[in-house]
């Protein structure tokens, strides 16, 4: 049985079933992710084109700037996109991810994104900061941010970018 409908992908999967998370930053680490899903596996990655890793929300009280999803404008000319791990998020999972993301207090939302994978495209869902682009991330964060998509197989280019990022 479906439930519901609309923009919020819990209400668009059969009950009972898995849905498709696509996690980019820290949450790339699935050392991390075992902490934070449980009973969630780790399907692949890919990337989210015509999107950019980005940082916002320097001013709700953090120690810096959190990682957050933008769309490319035109001027910006096309990147490379976001590299993400794809896990398969058990339902007994969902409800702790949004805590953990700050969902509930309107820190992140979810977002129905398509991740462009070696075995073709797929819809998943991600989290996106409810606040404006801008500020720095600390080095602390961003030098886990690098880690975590080192760890996860992201192309040495793209590592490198993140750890040349100003904080």
């Amino acid at each position: 049985m479906v439930n519901g409908s609309g923009d919020d992908p819990r209400h668009s999967r059969t009950l009972g079933s898995m849905s498709l998370y696509a996690a980019y930053a820290g949450n790339l680490d699935a050392r991390l992710m075992a902490r934070r899903a449980k009973h969630s596996p780790l399907r692949g990655t890919g990337w989210i084109t015509g999107w950019r890793l980005t940082f916002g929300g320097e001013h709700m009280g953090w120690e810096g700037a959190l990682a957050t999803l933008a769309e490319e404008v035109p001027d910006d000319g096309p990147g490379p996109g976001v590299f993400v791990a794809l896990y398969d998020i058990a339902p007994m999972d969902e409800d702790a991810m949004d805590r953990w993301e700050g969902v509930g207090l309107s820190i992140y939302r979810r977002m129905r994104v398509r991740v462009h994978t070696l075995d073709g495209d797929v819809q998943a869902w991600s989290y996106v900061l409810n606040g404006y682009e801008g500020g720095l991330p600390s080095a602390r964060y961003l030098g886990e941010v690098a880690d975590a998509a080192e760890s996860a197989g992201a192309p040495h280019d793209y590592v490198m970018e993140l750890r040349k990022r100003p904080c």
